[in-house]
């Protein structure tokens, strides 16, 4: 006899304490916000991957040349255009004598600096100039467009119409313009002024690169931040914070910008390897770092000279370049996925 599901008599049957081989209980751990952007993530295995390249970039960067034999600078004399692993006539009667000679993994250069060491210190600099300008780009175009997003009305008819007239200036001719037209003016700041002389190491056309990424490159993130803006002011949250008596610096810096960390660390980003990029290539038109300090741009500039003889010197620092680029894309393109699920159905 089926039982009636119509029936309101209750059955004991169904109150009896779940077995523990049953799916009907389930455990839910509790997690956080990040705790499931980091699970996200992990599933990311093309990300994931460019980010252990960049950690690994990094670490090369920034503790080989701590212990390395050589320096950046180190002139070897008799060393001069060694191939890679090749010892000198003198490292050789060292190397008889029993003394620990470290070859040169990447050979040396015209001037007898190790190519190796060069090339890490290259990667070093350009992953500085790629976060320090991503970080100025950042401060700036998260203040600007949150200010625009924000207020609205006049205020951002206005702000929003000199972003578009920073859009049309060429940056790559500012930053060249601003590299020749400071380059006499910084020396003498170098010289005149003891905070100015450390600085010297960047050399005008650095100091020019970030000048350039204060004044223009902003815009893309300030666009960004104010669209963002403009959707979460609106929220009930932000009403009840205005309700409530909260001021506008409150609700920017308290509500509305915590609310958009996912697209700021996308974007930001997704800014280095531009940064990288834009630094790589003036070094190599001779507008980058000042000499004796090596960037990949340069040390590519130099191996031209000797292609032919000499092609490992190129390939070094336009394959150093070439990963940490890559790298960062695929890094940034991943982050993106994760903050933003949809992402992937839009495509």
């Amino acid at each position: 006899m089926h039982k009636n599901p119509f029936s309101f008599q209750l059955n004991s049957d169904d109150f009896l304490p779940a077995k523990s081989n049953e799916d009907l209980v389930r455990e839910y751990k509790k997690t956080s916000y990040w705790n499931e952007i980091f699970h996200s993530f992990l599933k990311k295995k093309v990300a994931l991957i460019a980010f252990v390249v960049i950690v690994f970039v990094f670490f090369l960067a920034f503790t080989i040349p701590l212990f390395y034999e050589y320096s950046y600078d180190q002139q070897i004399r008799g060393s001069e255009n060694l191939r890679p692993f090749e010892y000198s006539e003198q490292e050789l009667n060292l190397k008889s004598q029993g003394e620990t000679v470290v070859p040169h993994l990447l050979g040396t250069d015209t001037l007898g600096r190790d190519v190796f060491i060069r090339v890490l210190m290259g990667t070093r600099i350009s992953l500085i100039v790629g976060i320090v300008a991503s970080i100025i780009v950042l401060v700036i175009g998260a203040i600007y467009g949150s200010i625009a997003g924000f207020f609205g009305g006049k205020l951002d008819l206005i702000m929003m119409r000199i972003v578009d007239v920073i859009y049309t200036v060429p940056d790559i001719l500012i930053i060249i313009l601003l590299s020749v037209s400071l380059r006499e003016p910084l020396n003498v700041l170098y010289e005149k002024n003891l905070f100015f002389s450390q600085l010297e190491v960047l050399g005008p056309g650095l100091t020019s690169i970030f000048i350039t990424f204060s004044l223009l490159y902003w815009v893309g993130m300030a666009r960004i931040i104010r669209a963002q803006v403009v959707m979460l002011k609106e929220q009930e949250y932000i009403i009840a914070a205005k309700a409530l008596g909260a001021s506008n610096t409150r609700i920017i810096t308290k509500h509305l910008l915590p609310n958009l960390i996912g697209t700021i660390i996308v974007t930001t980003t997704l800014q280095i390897p531009t940064a990288i990029f834009t630094e790589s290539f003036l070094s190599f038109i001779g507008l980058g770092v000042a000499a004796p300090m090596p960037s990949l741009g340069s040390l590519a500039a130099d191996a031209m000279g000797g292609i032919n003889s000499y092609t490992y010197r190129l390939i070094a620092p336009t394959v150093a370049i070439s990963v940490i680029i890559l790298s960062f894309n695929l890094f940034g393109d991943g982050l993106q996925e994760v903050f933003d699920p949809k992402l992937k159905e839009k495509r």
